[in-house]
């Protein structure tokens, strides 16, 4: 079995059709996009009471005056052990809004640095006999792919997603699903021949959209 081949920026471009960065352009954008994913995926479900919410008398705790002690309102007060929380978490969204162009910028951004860190390769989908774990194991040692890898279809594989489902760092995406934090996630990433143009016209749509605009 023939060994997977190293894409470099050139040769990106070409299976792309679109124009890498050779620079540090785009940076903040791939650092936008990566916290945004992120940030989609907190539940946000932390919770605590507020002095509202906890159970307990609204009466003082001891005479206004006479007590020698300050005055205390409460039994719910934040002060108090058992207490409500001030200023405390609460259920809600952490999702951000990014614009679809920062999107593919950062995907683009991404694209280039595994270009041209030699982390970027290709070939044949491999043509696996069941969906074995060990033999999605051994094609990726025959193709010198290391076991935390991305592999990027043009077409969902159910015999390979079944193979990789016990490999905690093997990543299967459709081409039309990737996104810049899946390709920075694992050591290499491995694009089938057929993805290149799936991901080539990701990344021309916003050139086409400025055009029809």
């Amino acid at each position: 079995m023939a060994k997977a081949k190293t894409i470099d920026l050139t040769a990106a471009e070409k299976a792309l059709g679109v124009e890498l960065f050779k620079d540090r352009r785009a940076s903040q954008a791939l650092h936008e996009a990566v916290t945004a994913y992120r940030a989609a995926r907190r539940s946000g479900t932390h919770s605590t009471k507020t002095k509202a919410m906890v159970d307990l008398s609204g009466a003082k705790p001891w005479n206004q005056k006479g007590t020698g002690r300050a005055r205390a309102g409460y039994k719910s007060s934040p002060v108090w052990r058992g207490g409500g929380v001030a200023f405390g978490p609460h259920p809600r969204s952490y999702r951000k809004d990014i614009p679809k162009t920062v999107l593919r910028t950062a995907l683009r951004r991404a694209i280039s640095d595994l270009a041209t860190q030699g982390k970027l390769h290709s070939g044949l989908v491999p043509s696996l006999k069941a969906p074995k774990t060990k033999e999605l194991i051994a094609w990726l040692k025959d193709a010198g792919l290391p076991l935390s890898v991305l592999l990027i279809l043009g077409k969902p594989e159910s015999t390979l997603l079944k193979a990789a489902h016990n490999l905690r760092e093997v990543d299967v995406r459709p081409a039309r699903e990737v996104n810049a934090e899946d390709l920075l996630r694992r050591r290499m990433v491995w694009v089938s021949e057929e993805a290149w143009k799936e991901l080539g016209t990701r990344l021309n749509a916003g050139s086409k959209e400025a055009k029809a605009s």
